[in-house]
């Protein structure tokens, strides 16, 4: 997948494509429908498929004080997109500047002008530029072919709509499978180990230390999950991943961290994907560190039997994850 900078202009056999445009956090069903149809469109015509994309999260800019909880960083959804197809990807920066545009200059710079777009692709509720005044029709009235998508539901589920904001909400509550089945695949965060206190070490659960960004807040408390290092044909190892302040240690610092079940492995300074899969139990105060411990191996236990009988949901991302090729 080719990604589109100032630095790297898009080639001029990808000119010309269909490009799907949106904000895409979680690249969840509702998204992948969205893709899928510029993806059909762009083979069909022997055309590029691309994405245009914005980093980061508008509400980033015009409200820093409140961290989003983004379900898939730049990282992961360029991951995302490409798995699904994307020929490339164009990230705008959303900026102030940007957010002041009109509607007719950002079709005029990032579209045409950047990419040459022959047809967009765009959710029935798109609108950009200031003051959010365009719309599809404003794109046709530029020489733009448009098809807009309408709301994707999923059937499965009393016809509910996929969105974001819902995803949230259900990770927040540690309702994994609700989360996994509107995402179709397990969420997952993307980030390098860092050194932590060597306090799992000394009581005999190593933990791989990864920071999070600020406002990642799914439910605290103790997870199976699935666990592979990025960019490398490595196994996919089972792990007991823990998320929350460590109450019996009194840190008031939030923390990621993940312990690898049956294997000793040095993992600082790589670049792991967690993926949490169920919620075993919630944060919890232990009166010593004796039963602290105690209750590691019994989360481990039911973590290996939870991961051990995973059967794989029957959507792509979620295929693809299990193959470790995302």
């Amino acid at each position: 997948m080719f990604e589109v900078s100032l630095h790297q202009p898009l080639p001029e056999d990808m000119r010309g494509g269909i490009v799907a445009i949106g904000n895409f956090d979680g690249v969840h069903r509702g998204h992948q429908a969205l893709l899928a149809r510029a993806r059909g469109l762009a083979r069909a015509q022997g055309r590029s498929f691309g994405v245009v994309t914005f980093e980061p999260h508008p509400r980033s800019l015009f409200r820093p004080e409140q961290p989003v909880f983004r379900l898939s960083p730049a990282a992961l959804k360029l991951r995302l997109l490409a798995a699904l197809g994307a020929d490339y990807v164009s990230v705008i920066p959303f900026t102030a500047e940007l957010a002041g545009l009109s509607a007719e200059a950002f079709v005029e710079r990032e579209l045409l002008e950047k990419l040459g777009t022959h047809h967009v692709v765009a959710g029935f509720d798109f609108h950009f530029g200031a003051g959010r005044k365009g719309h599809a029709e404003t794109l046709r009235g530029l020489g733009l072919e448009v098809s807009c998508v309408d709301e994707v539901t999923d059937e499965g589920a009393g016809h509910l709509s996929f969105s974001s904001s819902t995803i949230r909400n259900a990770l927040r509550q540690g309702q994994l499978a609700d989360a996994s089945r509107e995402l179709g695949y397990d969420w997952t965060i993307l980030g390098t180990v860092v050194p932590g206190d060597q306090r799992g070490r000394t009581i005999g659960f190593p933990t791989a230390n990864i920071i999070v960004e600020p406002g990642v807040e799914p439910a605290r408390g103790i997870y199976a999950t699935f666990v592979r290092e990025v960019g490398k044909a490595s196994p996919v190892w089972m792990g007991a991943g823990y998320f929350g302040d460590r109450p019996t240690f009194n840190t008031n610092r939030t923390f990621l961290e993940v312990y690898l079940l049956d294997q000793t492995l040095d993992l600082y300074g790589r670049e792991l994907m967690v993926s949490f899969v169920e919620l075993i139990r919630p944060d919890q105060s232990f009166t010593s560190v004796e039963a602290l411990i105690g209750q590691m191996k019994a989360d481990c236990d039911v973590a290996r039997r939870i991961l051990s009988s995973r059967v794989v949901a029957d959507f792509p991302l979620a295929k693809l994850q299990a193959e470790g090729k995302i």
